[in-house]
């Protein structure tokens, strides 16, 4: 025992040896809430779509590899994420153009916003978009996007690669050609989920709110390991419940205009609008127009379920 040793000093000489004392930090290491960074926030199509068309005349799909606009949350900082573990962008192809074909560890949906006839082909699977529709990319399968009408087509991408901030074996690999070779998707495909069967589910649902998750075609589960989507319906004059899961979500306007209060915030959302609900935020939402209230939303609580870190509020 050193005479007259101090606390101070132990912890200097723990620090030179490369080692920290766990009271020191025991509320950041283990606090007593969830801590996202992401705030809430939304992002207006009014405002980001015709920088898509700008973005169309300056940069073509050959030297960007994908033509997007990610959806940048302010709170997380220099990170391009739309939550903590979400990542959010608006995707935009002219017509005749390719998205050439690679693949990479994320797994990536697509909802689609605007436009017809436009395509993805994933593993050998051409499936054909249509607006509304949930298009799947499963880990590490080739794939390629094409537009085949004579207006753009925009979507948005839902992909997990902020989870590989936390699990750094996320990377790309580039196809050899522009195309992977592919022929056209079987009905019911594994891939594709139109929009059409989910809202006749939600207005076949009782009450002024509804909410339907998609289920994988094959498997019966959640579209992915990682992401799981659902689509909701909101009446006119009609309020959701008060929601607070450690799950943080990312929703969009399918149609009609309202406001959903997140916490102490309240956003303001019409038609094509994409807003963010960070984790263990309380948050509901309210139809504010004259038309019932669609909305697309998909979430991390498939990985937070595997894990065992899924909470709702009162369990």
């Amino acid at each position: 025992m050193i005479a007259n040793e101090t606390l101070e000093e132990l912890c200097h000489d723990a620090r030179s040896c490369e080692a920290d004392p766990l009271w020191m930090a025991y509320e950041s290491v283990s606090p007593s809430d969830p801590t996202p960074k992401a705030t809430p926030w939304v992002w207006s199509y009014r405002d980001l779509r015709p920088l898509l068309d700008r973005a169309g005349r300056l940069i073509g799909t050959d030297k960007a590899e994908r033509r997007v606009l990610m959806l940048t949350n302010p709170g997380i900082g220099k990170i391009p994420y739309t939550t903590d573990t979400l990542f959010a962008g608006l995707q935009h192809i002219l017509p005749g153009e390719v998205a050439r074909a690679h693949r990479h560890v994320a797994f990536a949906l697509r909802f689609i916003i605007e436009g017809e006839r436009g395509f993805t082909a994933v593993g050998g699977e051409k499936v054909t978009m249509y607006p509304g529709d949930v298009i799947l990319t499963p880990n590490w399968e080739y794939h390629d996007h094409g537009n085949e009408s004579q207006g753009p087509i925009v979507w948005l991408d839902g992909l997990d690669i902020p989870i590989y901030q936390a699990f750094p074996v996320h990377f790309t690999r580039r196809y050899s050609q522009a195309r992977y070779p592919s022929k056209p998707a079987p009905e019911h495909s594994r891939l594709q989920y139109p929009w059409s069967e989910m809202q006749a589910k939600l207005d076949a649902a009782p009450g002024p709110f509804a909410a339907i998750e998609y289920r994988h075609r094959q498997t019966g589960g959640p579209i992915s390991l990682t992401l799981g989507a659902q689509a909701e319906r909101v009446d006119r004059g009609a309020r959701s419940p008060r929601r607070r899961q450690t799950a943080s979500c990312v929703y969009h306007v399918r149609s009609g205009r309202g406001r959903t209060q997140v916490g102490d915030v309240v956003l303001e959302w019409a038609e094509h609008d994409t807003f963010a609900v960070p984790a263990w935020t309380a948050f509901e939402h309210e139809n504010a127009g004259n038309e019932t209230v669609y909305l697309f939303r998909y979430d991390d609580a498939p990985v937070l379920k595997a894990i065992g870190a899924y909470r709702e509020e009162g369990e």
